[in-house]
């Protein structure tokens, strides 16, 4: 059955001082052509993110436009289509759509959570929520004890020791190769092999909420009620790992900063994880609920907001009293507690 798609309705009138006093009354006061209005809300409300255009759609007609990712060139005419639902994004003459819902397009740089799925010879493929699975060669990775040398036949037949099928890893995008795929690295001592804690996915790469690019990917959140330290991974890639806080192993010896990760054991490695108490998975549950409630809501997920939901959570749970549960936050719950982090811009 084919879909019909309805022309949205017309837009509401835009007060005649927002724009200048042309002939056509097309050109804004920062002098920008505006895109055609008889089928799509004004171009002063797309340009900030808040109209959506559908497949199909009509975004302009206007030749001096260049179509971007998720658009088309009618063959008939001059009118670029758009190809997602999403929202649209200016760039100079340039015109995209950035659609509501899509997987992660890997950036050097970004540090990702995956799921190896697959062990070949020299390397593990990776699913980071791409649309191609990544690669981890075997000379990316930090071999126990650190010795640097080359892999050899023997390093490909223990291949398995380091990372098998299922296990969760943090790593960091280190090339992109000419399909699109990422090769990721692990050669640092905040990447690696991820245990004794929760794992969980969001979605929303574009319009929704979700994890943004920030300073700091990686930090650790000191909790109530004697939960101890619980480590935060955000990965950019929508993958989120929240985990007991494991001091290292170096930690009050004499090591030199340039060899830290030759003091690195085979432990790094280990799949057994460590006793970890009531209070603390009490804890990392609540972090994981704060987290979901940012995202149901629209909120993009950083440090800075994750720790503000955090202490909202603990003063929601005080409002709700001894009474009733306060570790759950969903539906009713979880907006009050992005109401107070977010100053109630929700």
């Amino acid at each position: 059955m084919p879909i019909a798609i309805r022309p949205p309705a017309p837009a509401t009138a835009v007060p005649h001082e927002h724009y200048s006093s042309d002939e056509d009354g097309q050109i804004d006061v920062e002098g920008d052509v505006d895109m055609d209005t008889t089928s799509l809300p004004s171009k002063r409300a797309k340009l900030s993110n808040k109209a959506i255009v559908t497949p199909g759609e009509v975004v302009t007609d206007d030749p001096q436009w260049m179509r971007g990712h998720g658009t088309l060139t009618d063959p008939d005419t001059t009118a670029i289509l758009s190809t997602v639902a999403g929202t649209i994004q200016k760039t100079n003459k340039l015109l995209s759509i950035l659609p509501l819902r899509a997987r992660y397009t890997p950036e050097i740089g970004d540090l990702v959570i995956g799921r190896i799925v697959e062990v070949q010879s020299r390397r593990w493929r990776v699913d980071l929520s791409a649309p191609l699975l990544a690669s981890l060669p075997l000379s990316s990775i930090n071999l126990p004890g650190g010795i640097l040398r080359k892999r050899t036949a023997v390093d490909e037949l223990n291949i398995r020791t380091f990372f098998t099928e299922g296990d969760l890893l943090v790593a960091e995008v280190q090339s992109i190769f000419q399909d699109g795929s990422a090769s990721l690295h692990t050669r640092s001592l905040k990447y690696g092999k991820l245990r004794n804690g929760c794992f969980m996915s969001v979605s929303g790469t574009g319009g929704g909420g979700g994890v943004i690019r920030a300073r700091r990917q990686v930090f650790t959140v000191t909790t109530a009620h004697g939960g101890g330290e619980v480590d935060v991974v955000l990965g950019v890639n929508g993958y989120i790992w929240i985990a007991k806080h494991v001091e290292p192993e170096t930690k009050g010896k004499d090591v030199s900063i340039t060899r830290i990760e030759e003091s690195v054991s085979s432990s790094i490695y280990s799949s057994q994880n460590d006793e970890i108490g009531t209070e603390t998975r009490r804890e990392v549950a609540r972090i994981g609920g704060c987290i979901r409630a940012l995202v149901e809501n629209g909120v993009r997920v950083d440090e800075d907001m994750v720790m503000r939901a955090y202490e909202a959570s603990l003063d929601v749970e005080t409002e709700v009293g001894a009474g009733e549960s306060g570790e759950y936050l969903g539906g009713e719950r979880g907006r009050r507690v992005v109401e107070i982090a977010t100053g109630g811009m929700v």
